[in-house]
């Protein structure tokens, strides 16, 4: 096979327009590609809150209250659920948010943990 013509030759490194570089090809159209692209959401996470023996249940309703910005009937539904079962999820959402949210309840000194959720999103 003859050597290729100077010409046809590409170099390292090309101006495409003053100030911006970029690698040289021999050809300067890209072959053109059958590409599917799909969007999935981000899977939902849950906010966990576990029981310990310490903490008193009327905290915990104010507690629920005060993070979440629930009602007292929802708040106290939640913690008779800790209370009872030993642990209740008592928030599904984004993660960054769920995050926020579980060191917050750390910072009340609630047990509680982040933790991917079953539901199909």
């Amino acid at each position: 096979m003859p050597p290729p013509d100077r010409a046809t030759v590409a170099t390292p490194w090309r101006p495409l327009r003053r100030g911006a570089w970029r690698a040289a090809t021999q050809t300067d159209t890209a072959p053109e590609t059958d590409t599917q692209t799909t969007t999935r959401l981000a899977p939902p996470w849950n906010v966990v809150v576990h029981d310990d023996p310490v903490t008193t249940m009327v905290y915990v309703v104010r507690v629920f209250m005060e993070i979440f910005d629930y009602g007292r009937p929802k708040a106290h539904e939640l913690m008779m659920e800790v209370h009872t079962t030993g642990r209740a999820v008592v928030w599904t959402g984004d993660r960054e948010q769920a995050e926020l949210f579980v060191h917050k309840l750390h910072g009340k000194h609630l047990l509680a943990h982040l933790e991917q959720s079953d539901a199909d999103s």
